[in-house]
C-alpha cells in the first residue's frame, strides 16, 4: 500500500500477506500516517485508489506525482509507496482504498472459461505496474466499494467487472521501465525504506553514495549493488527520479523560473539540470512547462 512518512528504524517493514487463506480477494481502506504504509511487495496483485492527499508515488523503478482519483495496479513482488506531502501532526481520515487479489485467480480461472482470458493481458502489463489516466474516479470508487460490501462469489464478481472495464481502458501508463519482482528479506526492505524515505524528503541537498551506504551500516561497492538490485536504478539515477519529479511539480503548478527551480530541486547548474530532465522526460523544462500548460489550459510560460 504505502509508506509512512517518517518511520522509524524499529518499524521494520514485513513481507505483506493477506488476512487468511479463505479468501482470493481482499479489501483494505486505511488513513495516514498508519501502521501498514510502507515501501513493500508481495504475492498479490494490487489496485490502489487514492481519496485524499498529494505526493510522490514510487513503483519499481519509477518516481512519480499522485493526488486524489490516482489508480494504479501493481503485478505480485513489484515493490511499491505512496509518500503523501503533509503538514507536521497532520492526519487523513482515509486516503487509500485497496484491493488484493492473488496472482493465480484469473489466469486459472481463464483456463476454464475463456471469457475471462481478455484480462489477462492488463495482468501482464502490471508486470510493470499500470497507472490509468481517465477513469472516472467516482466510479472507481463505488466500484472498491462494491467489492467492500460483497462477499462470496459477488465479491469475485465485483472484480471481474472492475478488471474488465480497466482491461479495456486506453489511456494508460505503464510506470516501472523493468518488471522487477523483489526478493528483499525483511531486513534488506528495512533499508531500502530508509535510504528512499532520506532521498525524498532531503532531495534539495547534496546526498552522496556513500553517505547513504554508511547510513544503513554497507560499504560503498555493496551498497552500490544492492541499491541498484531492489529499486532497478543506480543509485545517482534514482536520486535524479526523485528531484526531476520535484522539477516537474513546479514547473507545472507553478510560475517559478526554471534556474530558480533547477537549484530548489538540488541541482548544482542549470545545464546538468537540463541534461538530466532531457535524459529523464525526452524534452527540456521549458518545453515541459509549455505542454502542461497547455494541457491545463493556460498559455503563458515563465522562463
Amino acid at each position: 500500500m504505502s509508506v509512512a512518512l517518517r518511520p522509524t528504524s524499529s518499524s521494520a517493514p514485513e513481507f505483506e500477506f493477506t488476512d487468511g487463506t479463505e479468501r482470493s480477494v481482499h479489501y483494505i481502506e486505511h488513513g495516514f500516517p498508519n501502521a501498514l504504509v510502507r515501501w513493500h511487495y508481495h504475492d498479490d496483485y494490487e489496485l490502489h485508489l487514492i481519496i485524499e492527499s498529494t505526493g510522490k508515488v514510487f513503483v519499481g523503478d519509477h518516481v512519480g506525482r499522485f493526488s486524489p482519483g490516482h489508480l494504479v495496479l501493481t503485478g505480485p513482488r513489484l515493490p511499491h509507496n505512496w509518500i503523501s506531502q503533509t503538514e507536521p501532526g497532520e492526519e487523513i481520515k482515509l486516503r487509500d482504498l485497496v484491493v488484493q487479489f492473488r496472482m493465480d485467480l484469473l489466469p486459472k480461472m481463464a483456463g476454464m472459461a475463456p471469457e475471462l482470458l481478455s484480462i489477462l493481458p492488463l495482468l501482464e502489463r502490471a508486470r510493470h505496474g499500470v497507472e490509468f489516466l481517465s477513469v472516472d474516479t467516482q466510479w472507481a470508487e463505488s466500484m472498491f466499494q462494491a467489492i467492500r460490501d460483497s462477499s462470496g462469489p459477488m465479491r469475485i464478481s465485483s472484480l471481474i467487472e472492475l478488471l474488465s472495464h480497466l482491461s479495456g481502458e486506453e489511456d494508460y501508463a505503464l510506470l516501472s521501465t523493468l518488471a522487477i519482482r523483489s526478493r528483499a528479506d525483511q531486513a534488506s526492505q528495512d533499508k531500502i525504506e530508509e535510504v528512499t524515505q532520506y532521498i525524498s524528503e532531503n532531495f534539495a541537498q547534496e546526498i552522496t553514495l556513500g553517505e547513504m551506504a554508511k547510513r544503513v551500516g554497507m560499504n560503498d561497492s555493496a551498497f552500490s549493488r544492492f541499491f541498484a538490485k531492489a529499486t532497478g536504478n543506480s543509485f545517482n539515477r534514482f536520486v535524479n527520479r526523485v528531484r526531476i519529479s520535484k522539477a516537474c511539480e513546479l514547473l507545472s503548478d507553478t510560475d517559478t523560473p526554471i534556474t530558480t527551480i533547477c537549484y530548489e530541486t538540488g541541482f548544482n547548474n542549470i545545464a546538468n539540470f537540463n541534461r538530466r530532465f532531457r535524459e529523464l522526460k525526452e524534452n527540456t523544462p521549458r518545453e515541459y512547462r509549455r505542454q502542461s500548460r497547455m494541457r491545463h489550459g493556460a498559455s503563458s510560460v515563465t522562463d
